[in-house]
């Protein structure tokens, strides 16, 4: 029971921060345009950068991350010219640069990071439907991601979640892994505060 839980426990512990996500990020505006889409790339670029520096165990995942932000943010330059959106420079004052504090169970607390990275892709198929044609002809390569096999990778995901958490210990750490990231990419876009829609 406590495997097949890890799942549910990780969204309650999170729905509020994913709530305030999913209304804030750049293409959650009506008609959000390719400018729209511009900037949701770069927050999320920002994001992945402060998680690589404290989230080491996956920084080889958030590499592949960064490199597929970057291929849409070219394209995105490419079409918008020079006045496209940069990725902004979160305050470092903040501490959003800072590492994570490091336990006996850090493995658990990047679960917790990789359950909202694995869900904000799932999130991205949806987007991509919506957007595709509005959007054109930007390929939206990073949203649309694998395409139909997506949601067979988040079931993989999700069973070795499962695997993972084995202990009640380790689902509430990665719950806090899991809050960490929404909430720093809250902070990243400055509360994002009316801008747009999660990927997630």
């Amino acid at each position: 029971m406590l495997r097949a839980d890890a799942r549910e426990q990780l969204r309650q512990a999170t729905a509020s921060l994913h709530e305030q996500v999913d209304a804030t990020m750049p293409l959650a505006r009506e008609g959000a345009d390719l400018a729209d889409y511009a900037r949701h790339l770069a927050l999320l670029r920002a994001w992945v950068d402060i998680l690589r520096r404290r989230v080491p165990g996956i920084s080889p995942r958030l590499a592949q991350e960064a490199a597929a932000l970057d291929v849409d943010l070219r394209e995105c330059r490419r079409l918008l010219g020079p006045g496209a959106p940069e990725a902004p420079a979160p305050d470092q004052s903040e501490g959003l640069h800072e590492p994570a504090r490091q336990d006996a169970d850090d493995e658990a607390l990047a679960w917790g990071v990789r359950y909202v990275l694995e869900g904000s892709r799932l999130g991205g198929q949806v987007l991509y439907r919506r957007l595709e044609n509005a959007l054109a002809p930007h390929p939206l390569a990073y949203l649309r991601g694998a395409g139909p096999a997506t949601g067979a990778g988040w079931r993989m995901f999700l069973a070795d979640l499962r695997n993972a958490l084995d202990t009640p210990a380790r689902v509430r750490r990665a719950c806090e892994g899991a809050a960490m990231a929404f909430g720093l990419l809250l902070q990243c876009g400055g509360g994002l505060a009316g801008s747009g829609k999660s990927a997630s």
